[in-house]
């Protein structure tokens, strides 16, 4: 295909959403696949109408953006007539190339959301008996009656801490642990339901089922903490639109009635008991007749947090895992194995005798003798369920959910295992499900070396596992959204999935947490506050950081410069409390590089001073703010920045940097690292403070020191400086505790620890995982990033070709189009590299070469060509510019030693 055309769009990150609350929605598309050289957007028009059939009449009654002469296509504010709440619109966007042909794209649309509380006209209901010791978690009703002809159905719901609504006998749609996590005394989030289709003529019945959360947490087993911003409560609106032109509301009142449901417990981190006894079959279809146990609902205290459209994508059921291995390490306890980690629940399917009880462990590990260890995971966490004894009965929890790998079986036979005499329950089947955001697909990478291919999956692994709708630490011990891993392994995440709209949403978790001083606690929501002793754990910049480093990814890799110019001012004072905190310009407090490898194990840093770290970080958040600043049209702010950064960096090298030998504090990696990445050496020190790194990790078996904050600064060191060589050869160690070891003693995600499987603790973390965005952005070698000037994406393609890895392929979607790199080294010395660059994306092309006689693209010489564009050759590299297209360079190349040395 050559000519220029539209494939996706977004609005607000997000393909045709439900429920949008901004005044101003953003728009973004994408380009269709394209073999043409240099394809270019030249100009764009965005037409919005309020119906389709205008929009196909050319009535854009809304909002007509006219022919805008740019090439940008992201984060488009919409300009038009004043947006209603419920209001549906359609878009639809033209681009023109250079060359004047123009592409309409299909037709995308939005809806509005309630958008404010006035628009809500029912009342928060409760349960009446929940303060009742032992009172079940409750379960609402009511019956309406649909008169006539439906044009469309909307429900729309917050239940807290979490619910599922049904309709007519069924759940109503896929999502789970809805709504997501906030900080309830500042927002409260509804989501969004089309019922059109599950509404019948006559008499309809809603119910809605409540689980605690986060909302409501009391303990009864484990729990981190204990703490409750109200008991459960719901609020709904079902709006009923005639195809007559009437509407109706059906809304939450004293109309509704409650009773206890049979979940008996219910805790986010401690399980679930459920007694199936305590059914009511057809509570929540029409024509119920309620018994003695319903009584009606009662008004409840309204959360003090603003209601707001949930923008992040819902989480839901992804996976599925069968058993691939059982045992009976104890006559009677039955373990089965699920052959992977991961965070979600199971579903058993039983029979067996009424009152009949059956536990389940979940666990990561096993102890010595064969049974569900729960040490390092939060214990005792526990799912009971009691049989009804009415044939095969199938169950899963609903509104906790776990980490694990095994699932210890206690009160059941396994169908395998069970004899026709025997008066136990029977496990006929067990099935791990998986839960996360129903997040895109935004990239791949694999290559010849099948260590660092696993490498690849255990960190995705524990991506998705800590993926819910905030990015955990854990899937079982803690579940808090702590900070430093949402921008250390942003780009990780990035490469991998599209995760703008989630990431927008824990941007407003990190404005909902930031205090009066400015300070942005290490987890949002903070549902934790960690005071004095343990107050490091609160005021970290490294965490706190996120809130800049975050938006400034957003930017870089969706070209969302929307959520920076919300959230400008909470970052400045952050910025801000940080300066008032610091010691001159030297940031003396925080967490540094926690979880680092030393005599003591992990945990507290222990190679690097703390002030080191977060003077590090400190310095790269101010030249951050430079950048956002000058973006924004901050000019002063700009410049402040930048003399605040320069002042940093004078203190920050008078004291930790040995001039005479390059040595930063005590040579620690991180200290070396950190400085080099972020930029605060001296040009002039790099080849020492370089070799210091080097000689460091060379002399300890290829392993390195580095933790949670210093980790991916040693990889980014190390990268550009060109020595991905000693990279992947601390991937290759099994030996010691790292990636390899983790992979060699059986890993299937992410460890907490370097040496995990064999130190214990929690076996789902993804903080560590930084390998990923070196997998991509350098032994891949594609690394993008979006130019907001000019409104443009530009790619860096530079294969680090190391020995051990033959071949290597990476791929993700921009939201220009899909790039790919892929390159293979010959038997003969030849390299080939292929690149595809999408429609209006500009590339510079590393291509390693001995000389550029030997270099051809699509098998022609380089020599005379304009598209690729030689820019410079030095070092052994050969530097092409080129705009869109498929491109296939060819060249001769040396061993990776011996270009290591040119570089």
């Amino acid at each position: 295909m050559t000519q220029i055309t539209v494939d996706a769009m977004w609005t607000e990150g997000r393909t045709c959403p439900l429920g949008i609350d901004s005044d101003t929605p953003h728009l973004s598309w994408s380009y269709g696949a394209s073999e043409q050289r240099s394809l270019r957007q030249k100009a764009y028009r965005i037409v919005v109408a309020s119906s389709q059939k205008r929009l196909a009449d050319g009535c854009f009654d809304m909002w007509d953006s006219g022919v805008v002469t740019s090439r940008r296509h992201t984060d488009i504010l919409y300009n038009g007539v004043a947006l209603l709440p419920r209001q549906l619109l359609f878009w639809r966007v033209t681009v023109w190339d250079e060359q004047g042909t123009a592409a309409v794209s299909d037709i995308a649309w939005w809806e509005m959301g309630l958008r404010s509380p006035e628009n809500w006209p029912g009342k928060w209901i409760g349960d009446p008996q929940a303060a009742e010791i032992g009172r079940p978690l409750p379960q609402f009703r009511r019956s309406f009656i649909v008169w006539g002809a439906v044009r469309q159905a909307r429900a729309y719901i917050c239940g807290l801490g979490h619910y599922e609504l049904r309709l007519n006998g069924h759940k109503v749609g896929a999502r789970e642990l809805d709504p997501g996590w906030t900080d309830y005394d500042r927002t409260v989030l509804y989501t969004v339901y089309d019922i059109t289709h599950e509404l019948q003529q006559g008499e309809n019945a809603v119910g809605v089922l409540l689980g605690n959360g986060f909302y409501h947490v009391t303990g009864g087993r484990y729990a981190k903490f204990k703490d409750s911003f109200g008991t459960p409560k719901c609020l709904v609106n079902l709006i009923i639109d005639y195809s007559n032109g009437t509407s109706e509301t059906i809304c939450t009142d004293g109309t509704w009635s409650v009773s206890g449901s049979p979940l008996l417990f219910s805790c986010i981190y401690g399980g679930e008991d459920y007694d199936a006894r305590r059914e009511q079959p057809g509570w929540d279809r029409p024509y119920f007749q309620p018994g003695g146990e319903w009584v009606a609902a009662a008004d409840a205290e309204a959360p003090t947090g603003m209601l707001s459209a949930q923008t992040a994508p819902a989480i839901t059921v992804m996976k599925r895992f069968d058993v691939v291995a059982m045992t009976e390490p104890k006559p009677g306890i039955f373990v089965l194995d699920l052959g992977q980690n991961f965070s979600g629940w199971p579903e058993i399917s039983v029979s067996g005798p009424a009152g009949a009880a059956i536990s389940l462990t979940p666990a990561e590990l096993l102890t010595a003798e064969g049974l569900a260890d729960q040490r390092w995971t939060g214990s005792p966490y526990q799912l009971r369920y009691v049989l009804k004894g009415e044939g095969l009965e199938t169950w899963r929890p609903q509104f906790t959910y776990y980490g694990f790998r095994y699932v210890q079986v206690e009160g059941a036979v396994p169908l395998e295992s069970s004899s026709s005499g025997e008066a136990m329950p029977v496990l006929h089947s067990l099935q791990g499900q998986m839960l996360y955001p129903d997040v895109s697909g935004a990239g791949g990478f694999r290559c010849s070396n099948q260590l660092l291919n696993r490498i690849h999956e255990i960190i995705g692994w524990a991506m998705l596992s800590n993926m819910k709708s905030v990015f955990t630490d854990c899937p079982h011990r803690e579940k808090l959204g702590w900070l430093e891993q949402i921008h250390l392994m942003g780009p990780s995440l990035m490469f991998n999935y599209d995760v703008e709209a989630l990431l927008s949403k824990v941007m407003e978790d990190m404005a909902d947490a930031q205090q009066p001083d400015g300070l942005i606690p290490t987890t949002a929501p903070e549902y934790v506050v960690f005071d004095k002793p343990w107050d490091m754990f609160r005021d970290a910049a490294a965490w706190g950081g996120a809130y800049i480093l975050a938006g400034w990814e957003l930017l870089q890799r969706y070209g969302n410069d929307g959520v920076l110019k919300r959230h400008y001012e909470g970052m400045k004072r952050y910025a801000d409390y940080l300066a008032s905190r610091a010691d001159g310009c030297i940031l003396r407090h925080g967490l540094g590089d926690w979880y680092d490898i030393g005599p003591n194990g992990p945990g507290f840093a222990q190679n690097t001073p703390v002030a080191l770290v977060e003077t590090a970080i400190y310095y790269g958040l101010n030249v951050v703010m430079k950048n956002i600043a000058g973006i924004i049209g901050e000019l002063e702010d700009s410049s402040m920045y930048r003399e605040r950064s320069r002042q940093i960096q004078t203190a920050f090298n008078e004291e930790f940097l040995n001039y005479e030998n390059g040595m930063y504090a005590n040579g620690s990696d991180a200290a070396q690292a950190m400085a080099l990445a972020i930029g605060l050496a001296p040009e002039e020190k790099h080849g020492q403070v370089l070799e210091r790194l080097i000689d460091g990790i060379a002399s300890r078996g290829y392993q390195t020191t580095a933790g949670d904050v210093g980790h991916r600064y040693v990889l980014l060191a190390l990268a550009r400086a060109g020595r991905s060589d000693l990279i992947f050869r601390m991937t290759q160690n099994t030996e010691t505790p790292g990636y390899g070891y983790q992979v060699a003693h059986g890993a299937t995600s992410l460890t907490e620890a370097w040496d995990g499987p064999t130190v214990g603790k929690s076996q789902n973390h993804f903080m560590l995982g930084h390998l990923e965005e070196w997998l991509y952005s350098h032994l891949g070698g594609l690394d993008y990033r979006y130019d907001p000037e000019q409104g443009h994406y530009v790619l860096t393609v530079q294969p680090n070709v190391v020995g051990g890895v033959d071949w290597a392929e990476a791929w993700c979607d921009l939201r220009s189009g899909r790039a790919v790199v892929q390159w293979t080294k010959g038997e003969d010395g030849r390299l080939t590299v292929q690149v595809h660059v999408p429609v209006n994306t500009e590339a510079y092309i590393y291509i390693p070469a001995d000389d550029l006689e030997h270099i051809t693209e699509h098998n022609l010489p380089i020599s005379g060509m304009r598209d690729p564009e030689l820019m410079r050759y030095e070092k052994g590299i050969a530097v092409f510019h080129t705009g869109s297209g498929t491109y296939a360079f060819t060249s001769k190349h040396e061993s990776d030693s011996l270009l290591r040395n040119r570089l």
